[in-house]
């Protein structure tokens, strides 16, 4: 499971989402990417398993690269807890994904394999995803610096 090994601050304010991704916004090391269409909170377990769904259906042949890493900590107080008596332990840790973020690139194997493996490892993520290829994404970028 994904986590950072030490934070300056153990509990973190929640945040507000709003806008498309600045960084992590273009393919860099493979040829195809799946990139996020809403945003939202990915957690440590669901970037596993979507890495896992991709490493399964691949054979592990290729190779894979992760974008995204959960640093924000959430935070939950027990049931049954009253009111009060400060702040909950932290609970789990997630990944904020706006729209246009690559979360996973692939590279090393035919294009219908990879569309396919990342179809499977989009199923696992909470946020409407879609996938890229390096070309596309490319052109998409020179398109919008001309205008």
């Amino acid at each position: 499971m994904l986590m950072p090994k030490r934070v300056k601050r153990r509990r973190q304010a929640r945040g507000r989402m709003k806008g498309n991704a600045n960084k992590g916004n273009k393919i860099a090391y493979g040829e195809y990417g799946l990139v996020a269409a809403e945003c939202g909170w990915i957690t440590s377990n669901q970037i596993e398993a979507a890495r896992v769904a991709m490493a399964k259906f691949t054979k592990r042949g290729g190779k894979i690269w992760i974008d995204i890493f959960p640093h924000k900590p959430i935070t939950k107080k027990p049931a049954e807890t009253r009111m009060g008596s400060g702040k909950g332990s932290v609970e789990y840790w997630v990944a904020v994904v706006k729209p246009g973020r690559v979360m996973f690139e692939m590279a090393g194997i035919p294009e219908a394999d990879a569309r396919e493996a990342l179809r499977l490892a989009s199923h696992k993520l909470p946020v409407k995803c879609k996938i890229a290829t390096k070309s596309e994404m490319d052109a998409q970028n020179s398109d919008s610096e001309n205008e």
